[in-house]
């Protein structure tokens, strides 16, 4: 598996007409169908009255099968959902929704012709979509003393770590989260730094 993937790093609409109707493209980031759902909710207001909205949509990485989804929206079964989710999946970009917004020009394009419309404003759109790289972290867990938090924070600054949250009593509890390719380092420059002392403890 892959430790990194491109995300969508801003919206992206693209039109075009298709013997007379009119396809309206919207690329968006986006992890989940109920994300999805809040952007098409949103898209029926700023687009009222066309005949279909049509939507797929990749909530993980780009090999993710299991957080994705899609509809047809009205069209012939197969007609637009899926070949829109082919179109993201063939870019290889994950965490990435689209909605195809259709207004019917009054010549009916057939199931192939649907295919064909449903998919061409995404392939067309995609090299245009600005994006940026979405490293995989890993959780994890470190005990440490107030006096050795400086050095701590020295050390996550080398290896790209986000730290979640900090809990203060007697000594420190971190929550961060470290790219898989560190982990291991992570832990040889703690003990370093603490003669064996501290050690991450990664979840499973």
């Amino acid at each position: 598996m892959s430790e990194s993937y491109l995300i969508p790093a801003a919206e992206l609409l693209f039109e075009e007409e298709i013997k007379h109707s009119r396809f309206i493209s919207f690329l968006f980031h986006c992890q989940s169908a109920e994300e999805l759902k809040c952007v098409l909710t949103n898209l029926k207001v700023e687009y009222p009255g066309a005949n279909h909205y049509c939507y797929a949509f990749v909530g993980g990485a780009p090999t993710d099968n299991v957080n994705m989804g899609s509809s047809d929206d009205g069209e012939p079964s197969g007609s637009a959902g899926r070949p829109m989710l082919a179109a993201l999946q063939g870019a290889n970009i994950g965490e990435v929704g689209a909605v195809v917004i259709r207004y019917f020009g009054g010549t009916k394009l057939g199931v192939g012709g649907l295919v064909r419309a449903y998919s061409s404003g995404i392939k067309q759109a995609i090299p245009q979509l600005q994006t940026q790289l979405k490293q995989i972290r890993y959780p994890a867990t470190l005990v440490c003393d107030y006096h050795q938090l400086k050095d701590v924070e020295h050390i996550f600054a080398q290896y790209d770590v986000v730290i979640d949250d900090k809990q203060f009593s007697d000594n420190i509890v971190i929550q961060f989260a470290i790219p898989k390719a560190f982990k291991v380092q992570l832990n040889v420059d703690l003990a370093t730094m603490s003669k064996g002392q501290l050690k991450a403890i990664f979840a499973e």
